[in-house]
């Protein structure tokens, strides 16, 4: 239940480790939003996303499309991979997948 973000690396990477749900989402919103913005968010680390996790992540890439910056999402955890393709939601981020095939 933690998240780190990698000191003096360009770009700036925010790893979120742990539940990302409604929970922690006070906690994570000015993460993803503060100067300087992360550039990458690993999600190798999540455990849990619910649709407020999903929001902070949307909310994070509409700011980055805003200030026209990239923003990437890496290393998504088997948790965040179930609820993007739940939601159907991986086209919005613009960013590739690894779907593990289903039996």
């Amino acid at each position: 239940m933690s998240h780190s973000r990698k000191p003096d690396v360009n770009p700036p990477v925010l790893r979120i480790e742990g539940e990302f749900t409604i929970f922690r989402a006070a906690e994570f919103k000015p993460l993803l939003l503060e100067a300087p913005a992360p550039q990458e968010i690993d999600l190798s680390g999540v455990t849990e996303i619910d649709t407020a996790g999903v929001q902070l992540l949307m909310l994070a890439k509409q700011e980055a499309l805003r200030q026209q910056r990239e923003l990437r999402l890496v290393g998504h955890s088997p948790a965040v991979l179930e609820v993007f393709e739940l939601l159907n939601v991986a086209a919005y981020f613009n960013d590739p997948l690894v779907m593990a095939a289903r039996p």
